[in-house]
């Protein structure tokens, strides 16, 4: 029998862990594409770490720092109210991480393609380097952001290894597509498992499409 339970647990976490990246990522691949400090080297191969590293790895060290059962998940959890362990904060908090990298390489991508004058012609200006950042860069990498948003949120829908991994299996609260579809799967239940396929598939295909379509301009050739 399927439920609707993990497909909406899944795109509120998809949704929610874009909406973050949007204020985490965007000045992290801004500062990653215009420092010139010695740490750079450092930061993106940490902000890279989750293409490289099996999931389950990073939900293991997620469970062990935010686990009640040590000293800073219980200082989180009596002092500050707040549990990442089989929540569904733990889930975006996992996400985050977890999809860090496929919002700051594109948006970082973008930000080094552009010339360098357009800058230097702000900065004459008198504009700040924030001023410059959201009214002149941004405008200027609308594709690149696109992808980022977009290559976020589908990699979220298809997590798996981190969301089990410092999420649970709990009914209605952190049970997501991917392990609903393996739950299905181990109980021999096919049908379901090939609904809650069929609905991520279709969607993830949908907004890559849109995206390519978009970034390769042919939408503007359809509406002419």
């Amino acid at each position: 029998m399927m439920f609707w339970d993990p497909i909406f647990i899944t795109f509120k976490l998809a949704l929610v862990t874009t909406a973050v990246l949007l204020f985490i990522a965007i000045p992290l691949a801004y500062w990653l594409a215009f420092t010139k400090s010695s740490f750079k080297p450092v930061m993106e191969t940490l902000v890279s770490m989750p293409l490289v590293l099996p999931p389950t790895v990073l939900g293991f060290y997620f469970l062990m720092v935010f686990s009640p059962g040590n000293f800073f998940g219980s200082w989180l959890q009596n002092f500050l109210g707040i549990r990442f362990v089989f929540s569904f904060s733990g889930l975006v908090l996992g996400s985050v991480l977890y999809s860090l990298p496929f919002m700051v390489h594109p948006v970082q991508s973008g930000l080094t393609a552009l010339p360098v004058s357009l800058r230097e012609a702000a900065f004459v200006l008198g504009k700040t380097k924030w001023t410059t950042f959201f009214r002149v860069l941004l405008p200027n990498i609308k594709p690149a952001l696109l992808t980022g948003i977009v290559l976020a949120f589908a990699h979220t829908i298809g997590e798996f290894g981190v969301v089990l991994m410092i999420g649970g299996n709990i009914p209605e609260k952190t049970r997501v597509a991917s392990i609903a579809i393996y739950d299905e799967v181990e109980s021999l239940h096919y049908a379901a498992a090939n609904t809650y396929s069929i609905i991520l598939f279709s969607v993830t295909f949908l907004i890559l499409i849109f995206v390519y379509a978009v970034n390769g301009g042919y939408l503007k050739k359809f509406w002419k």
